[in-house]
């Protein structure tokens, strides 16, 4: 190993760990690290800017902009009271409902956005009610960090996915003649859900939920601005119809998604005198934006391309080549219980796309990649569900239960909800990730 490749993989490192530890910003110690690349050589300043795959930052920002005006629709509002109508009172029900919900919206929303909508739902629930708010929102918030990978547009994994493979939307749900991340995650998520259900029947044993209070609310009422949510929710839908079909079009991904937040501006723009609900500025609506977000995932692919342009990436492949074409079956099974692990406690974007270049490069070497992709992916995704370190939502969602809560909950609480909950979405991927993608094209 040369010392560009010995550079790139201890500034790496360092960026990674700083990121990891908290020392000092997390975007700032990317950035830095990014710079320290371009220093020592390890790659140019336009080597850096091209290792970014601005498409994906495209599809990102825009589809913000979208979920931004959803969100404001009363749309979410409205089928959480549907949901509260359904469990006919029973709060286990109730919370598994609305957890089932947010992941299923976060197929195609970013995952704190997810828990930022529903949120207030539980929490108007708890009050009303008079149950405590940490179980209820961190499940929440786990489900929609699980379903976030079942589609190409609801999470950062997926979206580095279609980068690395040029994988299309309709490949998250069949891909090589065979069901792919929907439906293997849909398994798991069915299984995990029903799971919970026991738990939160056991922990609401007693408490019931009298919806008489509720005679007269209509959940439509959830939508003060029926045009105003037919709107969002129409552009919304009709963005997600061009990025399935982005091969008829010949646009990339990001393209399409731009066209959707400008369409969506511009109308709400033009016409937001004939509604009734507060529609924001441009300024307002680019103030929203997790801009740090975005600079930390432009300097991570920078990152990850520094590595690769050093030729670490390649190493990496070399060593790991001979235990695939052994066995992948074996190579797959240590891949994903390795995987889950190191993500829960780790910043798991980075450790994804690292791997999904590495894989990438194991089609070079006459393997197979795609079970090795679909395995990291769900791995990936599941795992970060372990601690707050793992995925931002989790995060959000603890932070805003502590505060409805007004206390602290303590790392043994949460353990207690993210340890069942990723052993029990973990293995209830396997089995079939196992049975479809990998036993296949064992050797």
């Amino acid at each position: 190993m040369g010392f560009i490749e010995i550079a790139a993989l201890i500034i790496f490192s360092v960026a990674i760990l700083v990121v990891i530890t908290g020392w000092f910003d997390s975007v700032v110690a990317a950035l830095l690290g990014v710079t320290a690349m371009i220093c020592f050589g390890v790659m140019s300043d336009v080597e850096a800017f091209n290792a970014v795959d601005w498409n994906l930052i495209a599809i990102l920002l825009s589809i913000w902009i979208i979920s931004g005006f959803f969100g404001k629709s009363g749309v979410p509002e409205y089928l959480s009271a549907l949901v509260l109508r359904a469990s006919k009172g029973n709060v286990a029900l109730f919370v598994v409902g609305v957890g089932a919900l947010a992941g299923l919206v976060s197929m195609l929303i970013d995952n704190v956005v997810v828990v930022l909508m529903f949120a207030p739902v539980i929490f108007h629930a708890c009050r009303r009610f008079k149950f405590t708010a940490f179980e209820p929102v961190l499940f929440m918030g786990m489900c929609s960090n699980f379903m976030g990978t079942a589609m190409l547009l609801g999470d950062l994994p997926p979206q580095m996915l279609h980068s690395v493979s040029k994988i299309e939307f309709w490949g998250f749900i069949w891909h090589m003649g065979r069901p792919s991340s929907f439906f293997i995650l849909l398994i798991a998520y069915i299984f995990t859900c029903a799971f919970f259900y026991r738990r939160f029947s056991r922990t609401y044993r007693g408490v019931c939920m009298d919806l008489s209070c509720m005679v007269g609310e209509k959940p439509i009422d959830h939508i003060k601005d029926k045009p105003f949510a037919i709107v969002a929710c129409g552009i919304f839908l009709l963005t997600i119809l061009a990025m399935a079909f982005r091969e008829f079009f010949g646009f990339h991904l990001g393209f399409i998604a731009m066209w959707g937040a400008l369409a969506i501006i511009l109308f709400f723009t033009l016409f937001k005198e004939r509604f009734t609900v507060e529609i924001p500025d441009v300024e307002e609506i680019l103030k929203e934006l997790d801009w740090r977000a975005v600079f930390f995932y432009v300097s991570l692919f920078a990152l990850v391309g520094g590595l690769e342009h050093a030729g670490v990436i390649k190493l990496l492949v070399a060593g790991i080549t001979p235990i695939m074409k052994e066995s992948i079956t074996v190579g797959a099974t240590v891949l994903y219980w390795v995987t889950a692990p190191i993500v829960g406690i780790v910043e798991h974007d980075a450790y994804i796309l690292t791997l999904l270049y590495v894989i990438r490069d194991l089609g070079t070497e006459g393997i197979n990649p795609w079970p090795l992709y679909w395995m990291v992916l769900w791995a990936g995704t599941l795992g970060s569900n372990l601690t707050i370190a793992g995925a931002p939502a989790l995060f959000v969602a603890k932070s805003l239960a502590d505060k409805e809560d007004q206390r602290t909950s303590s790392l043994r609480e949460f353990l207690s909800m993210s340890v069942p909950y990723v052993l029990v979405s973990l293995i209830s991927c396997y089995i079939p990730a196992m049975i479809v993608w990998v036993l296949p094209f064992a050797n």
